[in-house]
């Protein structure tokens, strides 16, 4: 066996097993967010689906599985069927480059380390509303079609600001490489919220934007919108976007805990490297908990405010931020 087929081998394995772990970690963060709903809520949540409902995954898997396929005759229908399934695909390009921990050697637990890891991250992460984008316009719906278009709005509003807060970053760690950046946080265990705490706010914010969860699901509002850009999708490729929502809500925590929380930075991480997985996952568990606590608390915000608020307020603090991190570095380096 040629050694370059032996890699593609490795790869494709590594890949198929990361790609099933994250779906199923979707399939039980949906348990959980309903769990914690039902906590805020005073109810029970789901209990009749194995012990303690844990099978309650499976159960909505069948029974979207089972559920008639329905296309609208207008429909376009090869970008209509395609839409879905690029929703998701682009959520699980994210992981290709998402170091999970590190080993003893001091190698990071991921599929590729390049250079310019975060700028991968943001390329992917800003072609993912072409599943979103497409399926509304396909559709050829007027509901559908004005949740594509506020999906776009919002993501273009809110993708600036992230972007400049990510690169305050970058410019005190000094490197693009995700591992680099995680190894220097865990080198004096100082994470860079600290410094960059501003950023890191503009960073949550902006996330929550990006994956349209409340208060910033305007192109799903049901009071508007009937459901927004899905509203013409039945069976499973209507579940398939929310596998894509789920997902991307993983891959922002994840970048979240990269960036400014230290990665699998912790107590005994340094002795035991097996705990930097350990407390990787427990900082995204944390994170994702923040995402459900913000939708069982937050109204959604009218659509005006909303832009609002994107360009008038967190692009100029995102900009003021960028200028004070760099004349910081520039003075002390």
């Amino acid at each position: 066996m040629s050694p370059l087929l032996e890699l593609v081998i490795i790869v494709a394995i590594k890949s198929a097993i990361l790609i099933f772990i994250v779906v199923t970690s979707f399939a039980y963060l949906m348990l959980a967010e309903r769990k914690v709903l039902a906590w805020f809520q005073l109810r029970v949540g789901p209990t009749w689906c194995g012990p303690w409902g844990l099978m309650q995954p499976a159960a909505d898997a069948v029974k979207l599985v089972m559920k008639e396929d329905l296309t609208p005759s207008t429909a376009d229908p090869i970008i209509y069927k395609l839409a879905p399934a690029l929703a998701a695909f682009t959520a699980l390009l994210a992981y290709a480059v998402i170091p999970f921990g590190t080993l003893p050697d001091g190698r990071p637990i991921a599929i590729a380390n390049p250079n310019a890891g975060v700028l991968y991250l943001l390329a992917v992460g800003s072609i993912g509303v072409y599943g979103i984008a497409l399926g509304g316009w396909a559709s050829q719906s007027k509901w559908p079609l004005l949740g594509a278009i506020r999906s776009t709005a919002q993501m273009i509003s809110y993708e600036l600001a992230m972007g400049l807060a990510v690169v305050g970053v970058l410019l005190v760690a000094g490197t693009t490489n995700l591992a680099q950046i995680v190894s220097g946080q865990s080198a004096h265990h100082v994470w860079y919220v600290i410094p960059q705490f501003i950023g890191f706010l503009i960073y949550a914010i902006t996330a929550t934007a990006e994956t349209n969860r409340a208060p910033f699901d305007l192109p799903e509002a049901e009071t508007e919108l009937v459901a927004g850009f899905h509203t013409e999708y039945s069976s499973l490729r209507f579940g398939t976007f929310f596998v894509a929502e789920y997902i991307n809500m993983i891959t922002v925590s994840a970048i979240a805990t990269l960036l400014f929380l230290g990665g699998g930075d912790g107590p005994f991480a340094g002795a035991l490297p097996w705990l930097t997985v350990v407390w990787f996952l427990a900082k995204v568990a944390l994170l994702l908990f923040v995402f459900i606590w913000m939708r069982a608390t937050l109204p959604r915000l009218r659509y005006d405010r909303l832009m609002a608020f994107g360009w008038k307020v967190l692009l100029p603090v995102a900009v003021l931020n960028l200028i004070v991190t760099a004349a910081i570095v520039a003075f002390v380096r």
